[in-house]
């Protein structure tokens, strides 16, 4: 086989996903872009895909990409000559239960906010744009016109052909064998083609798009890419008769979905307890099946026969079984893998790989050839898995759930079931023993809310007021009338250390940390356009020792950002995660101070421990350190303990509160608390493509340092004003509760959405944050407009402030 013995990029496989980034990364102008397909293009999981191509996703960024697919997909017949069989038939997603209506009522609101056109319809409209359907039992719609369907496989040959036409070389029947590496950096690939002919690769990039193999590959890089492949089944019915083109119709209650095809009807599922396959996908694996099941299917079918009379009547053509890939969160992996330097990732779709592919070869292409990513991609970012994440059985375990969560109930709060209890705080054992409901996040296990003694600690979920929400209250007036603790522990916290420490930390972010021993700099790590990498706090605890804490989703990512930046700058850093080694309390309240003046001799005064500063402590009969910061608005204390002395600090802690009433507290209601007070929440409020002066956060840049990264957008914003300023909102009506993504109106017209949403209970009203265009405008002219907040479809009056409408002078934090 004649293959170079160099090239720039090699992707390996040849699915819709790697035959995208081929075709956009050649559209980049690169060449020496070599695709290696270890069987034939699309042989593993497009060949058998369902073909929906939606532009509604869960956030602005990821609506942005699949629309971007939509186009893309139009254009590629004339471009290169190969169907595509796309065409937008529309789309109709229906409710069976009040719930599921609320649900998609917000979603049609949202899709309003992010230029994607969604219109409601009642249970008889529904029947008169789809007259097959069986409506009892329905209780509305939503109705896409827009959305669409394509034919999976020539969608990927088509880029393929586009790639080749751009100057790719595709390469089918080649397997690749090994990945060569030195230090951090591939720096080839070995291959062997079908004959037995072997050979080398040399390159400056590697892509994985291997779909579900993309899990091994990533082991031979030494690269984690949690994915593991599921059993997905689907029919195909004999032709019907008068059977013309239909909407794709969802029906999420009953785990279905309805695609028209050639005059043939096809039923998908995505059931609730789904069939993992295998990570070790047999050698041969090419355009095959896999063994029927009827009886796992039954139910799904039942169900769509009431649903589609017709169905009763017609022959099934086709009963289908094939594998397809799911992550740990539904989410799919794209960007550059935290292990290496120049290995990316492009795998792990979910399902929604078509109508994914167009934009994530787009995103990914313009990432590699910048160098930086082109907007947030925090949703899909490889770098927010977790190591553990690749564990086998943990992949197993998650992924019989992960299929299934597609068409679930997406409650606010949703907790996954599946692969739990992996990653615990030292206090967990504590809190469970005195009611805690766990949440989990990057696996952590997390006290959400605590449950009376008379209450089942487990979520009932729902879009109104879920069986929390008293709970949550409750643990929110303490904090703020008099006292309450919750567990900090599994927020990341990296050291960084060594003698350039304060010139890395000081280039890096927009804070000054030429600071004291002992003083704290709330700040955020910027990019080269002033977005903002991360949110932390960084406490000076040596000359040439730093501790950064960063959000527990983040750690790896933002610890990543930092070392990659060290070594390009050849800063000499050491940086560390410290997570596990320290558990966390957060004593926080008016009484706070007494709290831990009756369980230590140290001075928690403001002369010896002002706001933002920290102190080596003893309490009870062991040692810890006091962080004064709050994340709620309130005088309070973030106590560290290394962790085998956190279970005697909790039990001191604990006892001593008995006497103030201290209450137990959970995740919610530091939520709930930080909206009250403006506090903005990290992959919400603030991204890497919000500027950090939009975002109100410019008191906290140093903008007269010589030299950190983002100095030049800081100083041409400075010069050019404000484009977008983000506010605060809160509800005159006491009764809506709000989430994240409604959409703000400004003087009736929809101007953005809101980035953040929770229920103020001190303020007795649900709040929230957003980014209102302001170009051109004072803040007197953006703060005297009119606003509404439309919730699932009601426009609902809000105050607006662009200070927090709790505390604006933050005097309760520094008392």
């Amino acid at each position: 086989m004649t293959l170079p013995s160099s090239a720039r990029v090699v992707i390996i496989g040849g699915g819709v996903i790697g035959c995208s980034v081929a075709y956009h990364l050649a559209k980049q102008g690169w060449t020496d872009i070599v695709l290696l397909e270890r069987k034939q293009l699309t042989s593993g999981t497009t060949w058998h895909a369902a073909g929906l191509i939606a532009q509604l996703r869960a956030t602005k960024n990821m609506t942005k990409l699949a629309k971007y697919s939509q186009e893309l997909y139009g254009d590629l017949e004339a471009e290169t000559g190969v169907a595509t069989g796309f065409k937008r038939c529309g789309s109709i997603t229906v409710a069976l239960t009040d719930e599921r209506l609320e649900e998609i009522s917000r979603q049609a609101a949202m899709a309003r906010s992010f230029g994607v056109e969604a219109e409601p319809i009642s249970p008889s409209e529904v029947k008169a744009r789809y007259e097959h359907l069986n409506i009892e039992g329905v209780t509305g719609g939503v109705y896409l016109p827009l959305d669409g369907q394509g034919d999976p496989a020539n969608i990927a040959h088509a880029l393929a052909k586009g790639a080749r036409q751009n100057g790719a070389l595709v390469k089918e029947g080649v397997l690749v064998t090994a990945i060569q590496k030195e230090d951090r950096r591939v720096i080839g690939v070995s291959w062997k083609d079908k004959t037995g002919e072997t050979g080398q690769i040399a390159c400056e990039h590697v892509v994985n798009c291997g779909g579900m193999w993309g899990h091994g590959i990533g082991r031979m890089a030494g690269v984690n890419v949690p994915l593991h492949s599921c059993e997905h089944f689907y029919i195909v019915t004999e032709a019907i008769p008068g059977l013309t083109q239909m909407p794709v119709l969802r029906v999420p209650d009953e785990c279905a979905y309805y695609k028209e095809d050639a005059g043939k009807m096809l039923l998908g599922a995505f059931e609730p307890v789904s069939k993992p396959w295998t990570l070790d996908i047999p050698k041969e694996f090419e355009f095959d099946q896999l063994p029927e099941d009827f009886d796992h299917f039954e139910p799904i079918l039942e169900n769509a026969v009431t649903r589609m009379p017709m169905l009763a009547e017609a022959g099934i053509h086709t009963f289908f079984n094939g594998p397809e890939s799911f992550t740990p969160d539904d989410a799919y992996h794209l960007g550059l893998a935290p292990e290496l330097d120049n290995f990316w990732v492009a795998a792990g779709f979910n399902s929604i790989g078509i109508q994914s592919a167009g934009g994530a070869g787009q995103a990914l292409a313009q990432w590699m050839d910048a160098g930086e990513k082109p907007f947030d991609l925090g949703d899909v970012d490889i770098s927010r898995m977790q190591p553990f994440q690749g564990n086998r059985t943990y992949l197993f375990e998650r992924s019989k759930e992960t299929l299934g969560l597609l068409y679930a109930d997406h409650f606010p709060y949703l907790q996954k079931k599946t692969a739990r209890g992996v990653r615990r705080t030292p206090f967990h054992k504590h809190l469970l023993d005195r009611g805690a409901v766990m949440g989990e996040l990057a696996g952590w296990e997390r006290a959400n809310w605590f449950a009376r003694a008379d209450q089942e600690p487990a979520y009932e979920y729902s879009w109104q007021r879920q069986n929390f929400f008293d709970n949550v209250r409750e643990e929110h007036m303490a904090v703020r009338q008099n006292v309450g603790m919750y567990d900090m522990s599994s927020f990341g916290k990296i050291r960084v250390q060594g003698r350039a420490a304060e010139a890395f930390l000081n280039f890096v972010g927009g804070g000054d940390y030429s600071v004291p021993v002992g003083k704290i700099v709330y700040t955020q790590f910027l990019n080269a356009r002033a977005g903002i990498e991360a949110d932390v706090t960084v406490t000076r605890l040596g000359e040439f020792d730093y501790l950064v804490v960063t959000p527990a989703a983040t750690r790896l990512a933002d610890q990543t950002w930092m070392e990659r930046i060290a070594r390009a700058r050849d800063f000499d850093v050491v940086i560390t995660d410290m997570t596990a080694a320290e558990g966390v309390l957060a004593v926080m309240g008016p009484r706070s101070r007494e709290l831990l003046q009756a369980v230590s001799p140290n001075d928690f005064s403001n002369e010896t421990n002002p706001f933002g500063t920290a102190q080596e402590i003893e309490i009870g009969m062991g040692l810890a350190r006091a962080h004064r910061v709050t994340y709620v608005g309130e005088l309070g204390w973030e106590i560290y303990v290394s962790a085998d002395m956190a279970g005697h600090v909790f039990e001191t802690l604990a006892e001593a509160g008995e006497q103030f009433g201290m209450r137990l507290c959970g995740m919610h209601m530091m939520d709930t608390c930080r909206v009250e007070k403006g506090f903005r929440h990290f992959g919400h409020d603030i991204t890497a493509e919000d500027h950090v002066m939009e975002a109100g956060l410019g008191f906290a840049v140093k903008k007269d340092k010589p030299d950190y990264m983002g100095r030049d957008a800081i100083r041409a914003k400075q010069d050019e004003g404000l484009q977008m300023r983000l506010l605060q909102f809160k509800l005159t009506d006491p009764e809506p509760l709000l989430y994240h993504a409604e959409p703000i109106l400004r003087d009736g017209e929809i101007v953005s959405y809101l980035t953040s949403g929770a229920y103020g209970h001190f303020e007795g009203a649900a709040m929230g944050m957003g980014y209102v265009p302001c170009q051109g405008e004072t803040l007197a002219d953006v703060l005297a407009s009119s606003y509404e907040i439309d919730v699932a479809g009601t426009r609902v009056k809000a105050e607006v402030s662009s200070k927090p409408f709790y505390d604006p002078t933050s005097e309760r934090v520094k008392v």
